[in-house]
């Protein structure tokens, strides 16, 4: 006997490997954007450190060699430019009056926060001033001492 339905089109089993294989490849891209999304976070923060970091340091040397008042040995959050309420963090207003040192305080890339930036700031006895964002993705903490 001889068939008559011809070699016309893709079984069945082949299509389902051509769609696992495509599966495949698209779980991979998904994979690989997530990590670069998380190391271009990080990156952000480590950059915010090192703008809020230099703007205290340029602050100091405005100021016969102090840092603001507000910085405290204990690390605390810091309050958002312009936040409605500041209560229980350190205020950094001193850097973005007039825009001198940094137009506004910059935020944590995933924070949702109305009043905090979710970076830390604590200062030592001999005025080190470390800056941290314990929110990092990719390591456990990020900090930036000067």
């Amino acid at each position: 006997m001889t068939d008559t339905r011809g070699e016309a089109g893709f079984s069945i089993i082949e299509l389902l490997i051509v769609v696992t294989i495509i599966g495949i490849l698209v779980a991979t891209l998904l994979v690989a954007t997530n990590s670069v999304r998380t190391q271009g976070r990080d990156a952000q923060r480590n950059t915010d450190l090192g703008n809020i970091l230099n703007a205290f340091y340029q602050y100091a040397l405005d100021n016969q060699n102090q840092l603001p008042a507000t910085i405290t040995t204990t690390p605390t959050n810091i309050c958002k430019t312009g936040a409605a309420s500041c209560a229980g963090l350190i205020g950094l207003s001193v850097l973005t009056t007039n825009q001198t040192y940094l137009p506004t305080l910059p935020i944590d890339p995933l924070s949702t926060s109305t009043n905090d930036t979710k970076y830390t700031i604590s200062k030592n006895a001999n005025n080190r001033v470390t800056l941290s964002a314990p929110n990092v993705e990719g390591t456990t903490t990020m900090s930036l001492t000067k």
